[in-house]
């Protein structure tokens, strides 16, 4: 439990120092919406799809019965608590709901679960982790585009990059074709912006909210408790049954119990929701999933006996 504790803790303030850093370059006047609006469009065109491309080019993947399996698991994950998040605030208004809507459903695997997930379970997990991130690419940009308030049409559905990243990857991974060594290195390096550049974007992001409301809105701690209480909970129980493999089941819960996603507040940059209750809604779930996070990890662990 203590190592779990300090791992989450490590990585929650690693985030709030790269938060720190766009907050103090917006506060300066060095960082403007118009250059936020730009680094979103890097990350969810470019950083994110690359992400899902190098998690695949990783060694010793699972078989492809095994990452089949693991698929099936996530999306089932994303079937639950999508449908559940959907009838939650309906007397906010349209862009501040939409943001809570996205916020509660969508959890931070990037950051917070997938250093978990390494740390804690090892590689295996990591893969995992991996395919996760994919899976939420997709309804990110297709579910969550409609939660934003977006018009969804068949073309966007297919051609975005969640889709079209995961179909490359797994394309790549089924032929066992590696990309040859510059551009392996380009795509990884592009993946590792991921981190810092989302944070910075965020922190910039808060800058311009009411930072002493974030810890008095009932209406973001109900969001969080949805995303850090009910969603692991209900995975927990609902794969309990299906005797899936300790790692598998552990990393479901782990990833389930992360807090609020970043994308929420570049989705809501991208769309023109309500930018600075997405930022605050990420802090404030980010810092509440430093006990959350450790405690569902640990119930995993003794309810799987792994």
């Amino acid at each position: 439990m203590l190592d779990y504790l300090l791992l989450v803790t490590g990585q929650v303030a690693t985030l709030f120092l790269l938060m720190g850093v766009g907050f103090v370059l917006a506060r300066l006047g060095r960082l403007n919406g118009t250059g936020l609006g730009q680094m979103s469009s890097l990350l969810l065109y470019v950083v994110s799809p690359c992400i899902v491309l190098d998690s695949f080019q990783q060694d010793s993947l699972p078989g492809p019965g095994a990452l089949g399996i693991s698929l099936a698991v996530f999306a089932l994950y994303y079937v639950l608590i999508l449908p559940l998040s959907l009838p939650l605030f309906p007397g906010q208004p349209p862009e501040r709901r939409s943001v809570l809507r996205f916020g509660a459903a969508y959890g931070n695997v990037g950051f917070m679960g997938m250093p978990l997930l390494l740390g804690v379970l090892g590689p295996e997990a990591g893969i995992y982790g991996a395919i996760s991130i994919a899976l939420m690419n997709i309804f990110q940009w297709t579910q969550g585009v409609v939660v934003m308030g977006s018009r969804l049409s068949a073309k966007k559905a297919i051609f975005n990059p969640g889709v079209l990243s995961l179909l490359a990857a797994v394309a790549l991974y089924l032929l066992d074709i590696r990309l040859p060594g510059a551009l392996a290195d380009s795509v990884s390096f592009l993946a590792d912006l991921n981190t810092p550049l989302a944070m910075v974007v965020i922190g910039g992001q808060i800058a311009s909210a009411d930072l002493a409301a974030t810890f008095t809105q009932p209406r973001l701690y109900a969001a969080a408790a949805f995303k850090l209480l009910a969603a692991p909970l209900l995975t927990a129980l609902v794969l309990l049954p299906l005797g899936l493999s300790p790692v598998l089941y552990c990393a479901c819960v782990v990833v389930a119990a992360t807090p609020t996603a970043g994308a929420t507040s570049i989705f809501a940059q991208r769309f023109g929701r309500d930018t600075p209750a997405a930022a605050q809604l990420v802090a404030l779930s980010t810092i509440l999933s430093i006990v959350t996070l450790p405690l569902f990890a640990t119930a995993a662990q003794v309810i799987s006996q792994l």
